[in-house]
């Protein structure tokens, strides 16, 4: 199960940041095309696709953990830990103003 997590955050990080799905990003597709060229959207997608393949290959690690010491819980807490790490971080950064675009006047 934990693998099939992993292989969907890598698919859904090239799909954002190499297939151009930026509408899989939330708040974005919403926005006006006025307001989205206001922000560096391959920036974004970069933090995005870096966030979700540290989250892929904290699974693999913990999963291939978890096969050696023979002990399956272990998957369960590597799953929530990479959650609890990696969203904080895709949230936080890919809100920070380093993606909005400054125009001088």
């Amino acid at each position: 199960m934990l693998i099939l997590v992993a292989i969907l955050f890598i698919a859904l990080g090239t799909a954002i940041k190499y297939g151009k799905m930026y509408f899989l990003i939330a708040g974005y597709n919403t926005m006006s095309e006025k307001e989205q060229k206001k922000y560096d959207i391959e920036g974004i997608a970069t933090v995005f696709r870096n966030a979700m393949f540290g989250m892929a290959l904290i699974m693999i690690i913990g999963y291939l953990i978890s096969k050696w010491l023979e002990n399956p819980k272990i998957e369960a807490f590597v799953l929530f830990g990479a959650i609890m790490i990696g969203l904080p971080y895709l949230l936080i950064v890919s809100n920070s103003g380093k993606y909005k675009i400054k125009k001088d006047k």
